[in-house]
C-alpha cells in the first residue's frame, strides 16, 4: 500500500490504542478488512472523534511501515440510529461480527459491502419509526422484521464469503431440497458438518418442516418475503428456528465466532 492514500469503507468495530488513540477495523471494497490507528480519536475535541462503529468513512491514510494512521476522515453516513432500540443494535453488531469472520485483509470480497449496507439500511429504518407505531402489534411487526433482517442478511453473507449454507441439493443423497408443502410429516435435518439432509437423521442439529425450508431457500432473494397484504411471511417461532440453523451452521465453519448472536437471541426473547 502506497505512504498516503484514500480509503472508503465501513467502520465495524473500534477499540482502544493506547492512551488517547483507537483501532479502527473498517470493511472496504478496495482492501477488504483493514485495521487502521486513529491518533488522537479518544480526546473529546479531536477531528478524529467520528471514527466510531456502524459508521461510513472517507479516509485519507499513510504510514511507511507497521500500522497505518488516519490522517483525515469524512463522515458520509452513521447508522447510529439502530442503537435506539436492543434488537436492531444487536443485529446490526451481529453482521458486523459476521463480516469480520468472512473477510480476510487485503482479500476483498465482491459485494461484501454493499450487503452489509442493505441490511443495515433496513435495520435503521425499523429503528426510525416513528414512536406512535410502536403500540401493540406493529411493535412485534418490528421485533419479526428485525429477526428477518439478520436471517436473511446472514444467508448474504454467508454465501458472498463462500460459506453459503447448500439450500438446493440433500448432502447426503444428491436429491434436490425440492420442499412438498403441505406435507407435515417430511422433515429436512442440519448436519452442521455437511449441510441440509432429506429426512429426519439422528445427531440433526435442527430439523425443519416444508414451509420453514421453502421460507429459507426464499432468503437468497434481495427482498424479504411477504404477504400480499404486505406483511411479513412466517411467525416469529418459525424465525427463531431458522435463526437457529444459521448459528448452528456458523458456529462449525467459519473461523472464528459471532458472539452477538447471544445478543440477538437475548434482546428477541426479551422484545
Amino acid at each position: 500500500m502506497s505512504p498516503e492514500r484514500r480509503i472508503e469503507g465501513l467502520a465495524l468495530k473500534v477499540g482502544p490504542l493506547g492512551e488517547h488513540d483507537r483501532l479502527l477495523t473498517l470493511l472496504s471494497d478496495d482492501v477488504g478488512l483493514i485495521r487502521l490507528a486513529v491518533p488522537g480519536a479518544r480526546k473529546p475535541r479531536s477531528s478524529l472523534a467520528a471514527a466510531v462503529p456502524l459508521t461510513t468513512l472517507e479516509l485519507q491514510v499513510g504510514g511507511r511501515s507497521g500500522l497505518l494512521r488516519v490522517r483525515q476522515l469524512r463522515v458520509q453516513h452513521n447508522f447510529g440510529n439502530v442503537g435506539q432500540r436492543l434488537e436492531t443494535l444487536a443485529a446490526a453488531q451481529a453482521l458486523s461480527e459476521l463480516s469480520i469472520a468472512l473477510v480476510a485483509g487485503d482479500d476483498p470480497v465482491p459485494g461484501m459491502l454493499s450487503a452489509v449496507l442493505i441490511h443495515l439500511e433496513r435495520l435503521e429504518l425499523i429503528a426510525r419509526r416513528e414512536r406512535e407505531s410502536e403500540l401493540g402489534s406493529s411493535e412485534s411487526e418490528r421485533v419479526d422484521r428485525t429477526l428477518a433482517t439478520l436471517v436473511q442478511g446472514c444467508v448474504h453473507l454467508l454465501a458472498l464469503g463462500g460459506y453459503g449454507l447448500p439450500l438446493q441439493t440433500c448432502c447426503r443423497s444428491g436429491a434436490a431440497l425440492a420442499p412438498p408443502i403441505g406435507n407435515w410429516d417430511w422433515r429436512c435435518s442440519l448436519l452442521a458438518d455437511e449441510g441440509l439432509a432429506i429426512g429426519a437423521h439422528a445427531g440433526a442439529a435442527i430439523q425443519i418442516n416444508p414451509s420453514e425450508l421453502a421460507l429459507l431457500q426464499r432468503l437468497t432473494r434481495l427482498e424479504l418475503p411477504e404477504r400480499r397484504d404486505g406483511g411479513l411471511m412466517g411467525p416469529r417461532p418459525v424465525w427463531i428456528r431458522l435463526f437457529t440453523l444459521l448459528e448452528c451452521w456458523c458456529r462449525v465453519h467459519l473461523p472464528r465466532p459471532v458472539r452477538s448472536f447471544a445478543m440477538v437471541r437475548e434482546a428477541v426473547a426479551n422484545a
